[in-house]
C-alpha cells in the first residue's frame, strides 16, 4: 500500500487511517495489523468498521476504513480477531500477529 490517504468518520473516535505507515514506526519492535476490506467482487470497501478483538473475544479497538478500504491497528503480539462490518456484509478473520507488519485482507459479503 503506497497511497497516503486519510479519512475520518463522524462519530468515530478512532484515528484517521492512512495508506502508509508513519516513518516513526519501528517494525523491528512494534506489531502492526494492517490490511484492506474487500467486498465479494474484490472491490475496496471504504467506511467499513473494523473491530479488533482479543484472544478471549473482548472488544479492544475499532477503526473506520479509509480510501482503498485500508485499516491499521498497533497491537501486542498474539492471537487477535478482526471483525469487519459494512453495507457490503460482514466477516471475521483470526490473526496470529507477530512483531512487524501483519498484512490481512478481510472479504465481506452478505
Amino acid at each position: 500500500m503506497t497511497a497516503n490517504v486519510t479519512t475520518t468518520a463522524a462519530g468515530c473516535g478512532a484515528p484517521a487511517q492512512t495508506g502508509s505507515l508513519p516513518a516513526s514506526v519501528d517494525l523491528a519492535t512494534e506489531t502492526v495489523v494492517s490490511g484492506r476490506v474487500l467486498d465479494a467482487a474484490e472491490r475496496p470497501v471504504e467506511g467499513a468498521y473494523v473491530r479488533l478483538l482479543d484472544a478471549s473475544g473482548e472488544f479492544t479497538a475499532e477503526v473506520v476504513t479509509a480510501d482503498g478500504g485500508v485499516f491499521r491497528f498497533f497491537a501486542a503480539p498474539g492471537d487477535w480477531t478482526l471483525r469487519a462490518l459494512s453495507r457490503s456484509g460482514e466477516a471475521t478473520v483470526s490473526v496470529g500477529a507477530s512483531v512487524g507488519l501483519n498484512d490481512v485482507t478481510v472479504s465481506v459479503s452478505r
